[in-house]
């Protein structure tokens, strides 16, 4: 039977994993954690660090680790759902029985697979010879190996060990495809997707291995590259350390987003543990909502350069949008939070997080420093900078409250920036003669455009906008068909018709309407890293090919011809094949 994930959140939260370690461990308390003889090796030394301030336990020997659940699940060899009902046992919780019989979890073999490569990679980065640059480069970053190997780190070695090794582990080949481990090639073959990578675990609330990013150590591209969408890994819907975070989230009352992996363990270290970061994204819906259920108020401690404060300001209008305060801290410039406190300590970041001011206020401070309030021409232009943040704000006390603001410093009536906001909401007009989209009578309706097109079309032209090195790929890769927009086409075919074209020439080739696109994808894309220009370059072109096939895979009648089709269709897309299940067949979203 299954256990709801809330009484796993409630089991866990409640567990005293100090307590219940210690029913099977001589511990003695060393400063702020406790040590004792690991039952896993069976060790006579105190080598076994629990960490209650973490919730997790590390053998600095035979490097077993986890949660309370995992204590259970390697010391008694039980596996999930019972490890959680012994412990809800412990701590006097009461599962529910549910009346209906469940099925196993289809996707645990995806789950095995991960927590087996996670084990390996941190036993490449602990003992491979190739793995020393790795060990050396986190030497430098000041995060010796002891911590590495209690954070989970990992390495991928260059050549193709690992699958040999989950093949002597048992893990079947098509799970590590599915799982995003490895790649198919066009040819069959089936390759590494990390090589030469130190490995940053990520986790699902339940603290399951889910994914992986991996930052290149060596000379190439991309320089981060996460794990694919898989049916245990949306990308959008998770947020790096949110499993260790969230109790901490709750502690604070306040969560601080930061950009990415190294802050975060940087700032863990430091001892300041409600830090989150997106996966190489900008912030979505799905990931506030995630924070929502752990807080109201969120602090955006992003990078303070041009390109840190468009991200910094698109996750505050997307804060906003879900009813959530937020805040910016400015860091000093140059600086970002891991090279901060690895110089200063938590010392050094507490009068920054201290000064942190609302969303809005900080844009009016920058316009304010740049002198946009002083002329007619520019107060315009400063109104246009601020008058989204108003429209995101849904709630309704804040959303006055900056009304009242921005009155006061641009001298211009509530009421008329009321009107404007309410414009800007105001859905486009549909023209008198469109033609009705109800289909005829008894007419075989035709296959379903899908959100997947009309995404991947953005979303591409959004990396070749972006980078002239993908420019110059999509001229011999992407075929102009693939469009059917014809505003997109017009743009990807001035994009690719002379990629040696600097990108800043390319308005004045365009129509009015293709302008205002551009800009739009300019301004969105400044901020991609170069592992989120080669995931979207490679979901986006991946998903217009597919398309085509998609529509006439539907309108196959034969099922036995269906099923054939859909096999080949996953052999070669299987990305934009999981999309597109995900699309028509939602998941339910669990109950906030």
């Amino acid at each position: 039977m299954s256990i709801p994930d809330d009484v796993i959140e409630q089991v866990r939260d409640t567990a005293d994993i100090v307590s219940i370690v210690g029913d099977s461990v001589d511990l003695k308390r060393t400063g702020s954690d406790y040590r004792g003889p690991c039952p896993f090796h069976g060790g006579t030394h105190r080598n076994l660090a629990v960490i209650p301030k973490k919730g997790m336990f590390y053998c600095y020997v035979c490097h077993e680790a986890g949660d309370v659940f995992s204590f259970f699940m390697k010391r008694f060899g039980m596996d999930y759902p019972t490890a959680v009902r012994e412990v809800a046992r412990k701590v006097g919780i009461v599962i529910p029985e549910r009346s209906e019989r469940q099925g196993p979890d289809p996707y645990e073999p995806l789950y095995s697979a991960a927590a087996v490569a996670q084990d390996w990679f941190a036993r490449q980065l602990r003992e491979s010879a190739e793995a020393e640059g790795a060990r050396k480069y986190l030497a430098d970053r000041g995060i010796p190996i002891e911590v590495a190997g209690e954070l989970g780190l990992g390495f991928a070695p260059r050549r193709g060990e690992f699958q040999a090794a989950m093949a002597e582990l048992g893990v079947k080949e098509e799970d590590l495809v599915t799982a995003g481990l490895v790649v198919r090639r066009e040819d069959g073959s089936i390759g590494p997707r990390f090589r030469s990578r130190l490995l940053f675990p990520i986790h699902d609330l339940r603290g399951r291995v889910v994914a992986f990013g991996g930052r290149l150590l060596g000379p190439g591209e991309p320089k981060y590259l996460n794990s694919p969408e898989t049916p245990i890994f949306h990308k959008g819907r998770s947020l790096y350390n949110l499993h260790f975070a969230r109790n901490a989230i709750r502690r604070e009352e306040s969560a601080l987003v930061v950009e990415g992996y190294f802050d975060v363990l940087r700032l863990v270290q430091a001892g300041i543990e409600h830090v989150v970061a997106p996966l190489g994204t900008a912030l979505t819906g799905d990931q506030v909502e995630l924070l929502k259920r752990y807080t109201k108020s969120v602090t955006l401690l992003y990078d303070s350069d041009a390109a840190g404060l468009r991200a910094t300001f698109r996750a505050g209008d997307e804060l906003l949008r879900h009813d959530v305060r937020a805040r910016v801290a400015t860091l000093p410039p140059g600086e970002d939070p891991d090279t901060l406190v690895q110089k200063g300590g938590a010392e050094a970041l507490q009068p920054i997080l201290r000064d942190a001011v609302d969303v809005l206020e900080r844009k009016i401070q920058i316009l304010e420093r740049k002198g946009w309030f002083e002329g007619v021409e520019h107060r315009r232009e400063a109104l246009d900078r601020l008058l989204p943040t108003i429209r995101a704000a849904s709630n309704a006390i804040t959303r006055e409250l900056y009304l009242g603001r921005v009155a006061e410093r641009s001298g211009v009536s509530k009421e008329v920036l009321l009107a404007e906001v309410e414009s800007m909401r105001a859905p486009r007009p549909v023209p008198s003669n469109a033609p009705e989209a109800r289909p005829a009578a008894g007419a075989r309706p035709a296959p379903r455009r899908g959100r997947m097109g009309g995404v991947a079309e953005v979303e591409l032209l959004r990396v070749l906008v972006a980078s002239d090195d993908y420019r110059a790929r999509a001229a011999h890769e992407v075929r102009r068909e693939w469009f059917e927009e014809p505003l997109h086409r017009e743009l990807f075919e001035a994009l690719v018709a002379d990629a040696d074209l600097p990108a800043t020439d390319l308005p004045a080739r365009l129509s009015p309407a293709a302008q205002a696109l551009w800009s739009d994808l300019r301004e969105t894309g400044a901020t991609l890293t170069d592992a989120v220009l080669d995931d979207h370059y490679a979901s986006a072109s991946e998903a217009l090919e597919f398309r085509p096939l998609w529509r006439a895979y539907q309108l196959l009648t034969d099922d036995a011809e269906k099923l054939a089709r859909k096999k080949e269709l996953n052999a070669k897309y299987p990305r934009a094949l999981q999309k597109v299940m995900h699309w028509q067949n939602p998941r339910p979203r669990s109950p906030q």
